[in-house]
């Protein structure tokens, strides 16, 4: 098997995006509350940062219209995806302020909470620091809702679950 070595720039951006997405990541959708009403984004680019405090960051792309409400936001949760999820995920990475589908209720920190999702961290604004052409949004967690489910996972530019092991 043979080996492609490049650098990462506009000339390899295409290569570089899918040695990015040989690595499999879990699906999230991000909510806030805004003066406009309720707001959600998709987003893969989740991680824990701390244990103690308890912190977790995502990247908004700078470009996306959706960014500085949730760079601004006092507070936002981030949703887990079951792999039962796919429609809700995609619905909101095309349409971040349509939740007249959804069945939403608000939390005690007043962010948006989707039904039926894995894991959920109710969290307070930490830090913002640039990222590129992404932010690095940190959020200490206030409060996490779970469930038993198999989380739905992004994979070279496709949706899928977890296969069982026998």
């Amino acid at each position: 098997m043979s080996e492609t070595k490049f650098i990462p720039g506009p000339e390899t951006a295409h290569a570089y995006r899918t040695a990015l997405g040989c690595f499999g990541t879990g699906v999230t959708v991000i909510t806030t509350m805004t003066d406009r009403g309720p707001l959600a984004i998709t987003a893969n680019s989740f991680t824990s940062v701390s244990m103690a405090p308890p912190l977790l960051l995502w990247c908004p792309a700078n470009r996306s219209l959706r960014h500085d409400a949730f760079v601004n936001a006092k507070d936002f949760t981030i949703h887990v995806m079951g792999e039962d999820q796919l429609d809700m995920a995609k619905h909101f990475a095309s349409n971040g302020e349509a939740f007249d589908t959804v069945d939403w209720q608000t939390s005690d920190a007043g962010t948006p909470t989707l039904p039926g999702c894995i894991a959920r961290f109710e969290c307070h604004h930490y830090a913002c620091h640039p990222g590129g052409d992404h932010s690095i949004l940190i959020g200490e967690v206030l409060s996490v809702t779970t469930r038993p489910g198999k989380g739905l996972i992004f994979k070279h530019g496709l949706y899928g679950g977890f296969l069982e092991q026998s």
